[in-house]
């Protein structure tokens, strides 16, 4: 994935939630970030912020988003309202999201289906990646076989490993680059154990054990708070793997926090 400009977009990405502050997308770009993704327009603090940024410099910031209609007329007003939004032209990358058991095949990858339109959108010149989002690791696997996308999101982290099995090796065969999420495990990673005596990892930790993976070219990180955004750019700064015994280490703790997973969407799909 690149930028507009052509440089290769940075490892840590920022993604809006409702505690996004407008001026997080500014700090973050200072510390390097050139990735932006949101779910909706309703992430307000998030889609002022993106906005500032292309007005600055339109080609040195990534922008991606997307929706989980799958009805192709929803999708495009969607497209537009984004668009519009932010007085752009095109956007980076758009997402058929959270691509689940629950979807249609047909309606996903089928002819006229999600995944078409938004090929329509790139030969239109308004979307420059094609891309899906998916817990399940069956889904995903076929959404890299069907050729049909060029970025995945997928969840991966220290509890949530078994990606490393076949769809992290099939999106590297593939040449399908994977943006990782719940990389914190919606935070429970940060909160420790009954049963862990040693350091419970930081945000930072949990970034870098995604990045490890060469299949994962992004990590996403939205923070609820300027000092933990700050805190998580040290990815950038300190850009180092960690060391086997590290790795270890965390694998460990992960199937620990896994272990204490009392919501059912936590663990569907493990």
């Amino acid at each position: 994935m690149k930028t507009l400009a052509g440089k290769a977009v940075q490892p840590l990405g920022l993604a809006g939630s409702p505690d996004t502050q407008s001026g997080f997308a500014s700090i973050a770009r200072r510390a390097g970030v050139d990735f932006y993704f949101f779910y909706g327009l309703h992430i307000d603090g998030m889609v002022d912020g993106v906005n500032r940024l292309l007005r600055e410099r339109r080609d040195d910031v990534f922008v991606a988003t997307g929706t989980e209609s799958r009805d192709p007329s929803e999708m495009r007003d969607c497209l537009n309202g984004v668009l519009a939004a932010l007085d752009v032209d095109v956007i980076d990358l758009f997402f058929a999201e959270y691509v689940s058991p629950a979807d249609d095949p047909d309606d996903v990858l089928g002819e006229g289906g999600a995944i078409d339109e938004i090929w329509k959108w790139k030969n239109e010149g308004k979307v420059r990646y094609v891309g899906a989002t998916a817990h399940s690791r069956p889904l995903s696997l076929s959404l890299i076989a069907s050729g049909r996308i060029q970025v995945l999101m997928h969840r991966y982290n220290m509890a949530h490993r078994k990606s490393e099995e076949e769809v992290l090796p099939a999106a590297i065969a593939a040449g399908v680059p994977v943006v990782a999420f719940t990389c914190t495990r919606w935070g429970s990673l940060l909160e420790g154990h009954a049963k862990w005596q040693r350091r419970v990892p930081s945000a930072a930790d949990c970034y870098r054990f995604a990045l490890q993976h060469r299949a994962v070219r992004v990590a996403l990180t939205a923070p609820a708070t300027e000092s933990h955004l700050r805190q998580n750019l040290t990815v950038l700064s300190d850009p180092r793997e960690p060391a086997p015994d590290e790795m270890s280490t965390w694998k460990t703790y992960g199937d620990l926090v896994y272990g204490e997973g009392g919501d059912a969407f936590e663990t569907r799909w493990p």
